[in-house]
C-alpha cells in the first residue's frame, strides 16, 4: 500500500501553465495545493496572500491574473530575488607570494 502525498495534484493534470489565463479561485487552488486541501486554501490562505501582494480577482475577467500569480510565487520562494555579483577588491597575483614583513 503506497501513500498519498498531501499535495495531490501530482496526479491531477492541473498546473499552472494548464490554465487559462484568468482563472478562477478552485482552478488556482487545485493547481497550487491539489483538490483536497482545495477549499482550506481558498478559505484560509488566500486572505493572508493577498496581504502579501497576490493578485486580487480582475473583475472585468472574473479571476486571478495566473501570469502574476505565478510571479507572486516565484517571488515568494526568492526565486525572482537574483544574485549579486561582487566588485573584485583589486588585482588578482595567484603566482605571487605575500612578501615577508621581518627584516634581517
Amino acid at each position: 500500500m503506497t501513500r498519498q502525498a498531501a499535495n495531490d495534484n501530482r496526479e491531477a493534470t492541473t498546473s499552472l501553465s494548464c490554465l487559462p489565463l484568468f482563472a478562477t479561485d478552485k482552478q488556482l487552488a487545485v493547481a497550487i495545493v491539489g483538490k483536497e486541501r482545495a477549499d482550506m486554501w481558498i478559505k484560509t490562505v488566500i486572505p493572508q496572500l493577498e496581504r502579501k501582494g497576490f493578485p486580487r480577482v480582475d473583475p472585468l475577467h472574473g479571476g486571478r491574473p495566473v501570469p502574476l500569480v505565478q510571479k507572486f510565487y516565484d517571488g515568494y520562494f526568492g526565486i525572482t530575488a537574483g544574485f549579486h555579483a561582487v566588485a573584485p577588491d583589486g588585482e588578482e597575483r595567484l603566482g605571487e607570494w605575500k612578501k615577508s614583513r621581518r627584516r634581517a
